[in-house]
């Protein structure tokens, strides 16, 4: 590319100012009541007076309440007018500027830059790129793009169009699309298998009808693949945090559970028992920033089924014990330990910011049970019940704004 030319091919957009996902989200997760600021926002919205940002807080604010169906819909119609917006700034100076690529869909959809760039002095705009919108040309002002939409199936347009212009990207752009699209479930188990020390389970995309023969005894598991045995791991395609997460140990189990859900995609996955010699279960999640992995967090679980929220850590100082212990010795102990496979995975993977949600499996190797680059990270857990967590966290913050540091085009250029 020629950077000189291509580099020039910015300009400067109206950016709609907002309160930001993470402070709203951190009200919301300390029971902070959003009521009051709801309804002064509905208040401008009706008499003509709120702006692009008030708007796309307010439908923010309707998904943090719950209401997921109308926030998305006063979402579409804020981005259908308006696409580019800033975040609230540590900096009146900002020493970087960063432009986020983003999907019109729910709140968990795209990656929640803002937490990792709170108080680091570095401007933050997100660009919404919308179905019948095409992006601005020029493009807006900045120093490093970053793509921040998921791999879900609901992104996959805004992807292709990110993806259109990539290779003329006129700035760097990280976490390109193309490699994005690898982490769905099925796509992240082909491109994993086969690393020492590393084991995924067989997971598929599997439509209705396929398995429905199989619930009715007519067919048997393996023949969706012949490494498939009961018990498996069945959810609907698309959803996350544990949202339709179920253990099926027989056809019967597979007939009662297509009986209650009208989807009809589903991953499957061949169940690992991970639990540990005292019964419990431990997942961890690993924050990969440029190719370097951090410990995010440890939960510790009487049920396979585990995340943190359902692990109850803030109710047992024994299991945040050995969460400290896991943060504090992680680049000695458990990095050291999986230390071949996690820079395998670091280099197939191939994105600059992802997270994985793993365990151990009963031969000591590293269990992958996903990867993402939209996992919530974050330092929202109070310091008194927490005080081990603000320190691991800001390593994880610092370390992902040297990393855009060091991809502008300046420094491209001094080296």
């Amino acid at each position: 590319m020629d950077r000189d030319i291509a580099a020039a091919d910015l300009a400067r957009y109206p950016s709609a100012d907002r309160i930001g996902f993470a402070r709203l989200t951190r009200m919301a997760f300390e029971g902070g009541d959003l009521r009051p600021l709801r309804d002064q926002l509905i208040g401008k919205l009706a008499n003509g007076t709120a702006n692009a940002g008030e708007g796309l807080d307010l439908a923010l604010i309707t998904q943090l309440m719950g209401d997921k169906q109308t926030g998305l819909a006063l979402q579409a119609e804020v981005l259908a007018a308006h696409q580019l917006y800033r975040s609230p700034c540590s900096s009146e100076r900002p020493k970087l500027r960063v432009l986020a690529l983003a999907a019109a869909i729910d709140m968990g959809g795209n990656t929640p830059i803002e937490f990792l760039l709170e108080n680091s002095g570095i401007e933050l705009q997100t660009l919404y790129v919308v179905a019948g919108v095409d992006l601005p040309t020029p493009l807006p002002e900045h120093d490093v793009a970053i793509v921040i939409a998921s791999d879900s199936e609901e992104c996959v347009e805004a992807l292709r169009k990110i993806d259109d212009l990539a290779a003329r990207w006129p700035r760097p752009l990280l976490n390109p699309p193309r490699l994005v699209r690898n982490l769905d479930r099925d796509k992240l188990h082909g491109l994993l298998r086969g690393i020492d020390g590393l084991e995924i389970p067989t997971t598929l995309s599997v439509a209705r009808a396929e398995i429905l023969p199989i619930a009715q005894s007519r067919a048997e598991l393996a023949s969706l693949a012949a490494e498939l045995n009961f018990p498996v791991i069945m959810r609907p395609r698309g959803t996350h945090a544990g949202v339709g997460l179920v253990r099926i140990d027989d056809a019967a189990a597979i007939a009662r559970y297509l009986a209650e859900r009208p989807a009809e995609d589903f991953f499957v996955s061949r169940f690992v028992d991970y639990s540990s010699p005292d019964g419990l279960f431990r997942k961890y999640r690993v924050v990969f920033v440029g190719g370097k992995p951090y410990a995010c967090h440890m939960a510790i679980a009487d049920r396979w089924d585990i995340w943190y929220l359902n692990a109850g850590m803030a109710q047992s100082a024994e299991k945040r014990h050995e969460e400290e212990r896991f943060m504090r010795d992680f680049d000695d102990d458990f990095a050291l330990r999986h230390r071949g496979a996690l820079a395998a995975v670091a280099s197939r993977v191939g994105l600059d910011y992802f997270t994985i949600d793993c365990a151990e499996n009963k031969n000591g190797e590293l269990l992958i049970f996903e990867a993402d680059n939209t996992a919530v990270v974050h330092n929202m857990d109070s310091p008194d019940v927490f005080p081990y967590k603000g320190p691991t966290m800001r390593k994880i913050f610092d370390a992902f704004a040297a990393m855009l540091d060091r991809a502008r085009p300046d420094r491209e250029q001094a080296a």
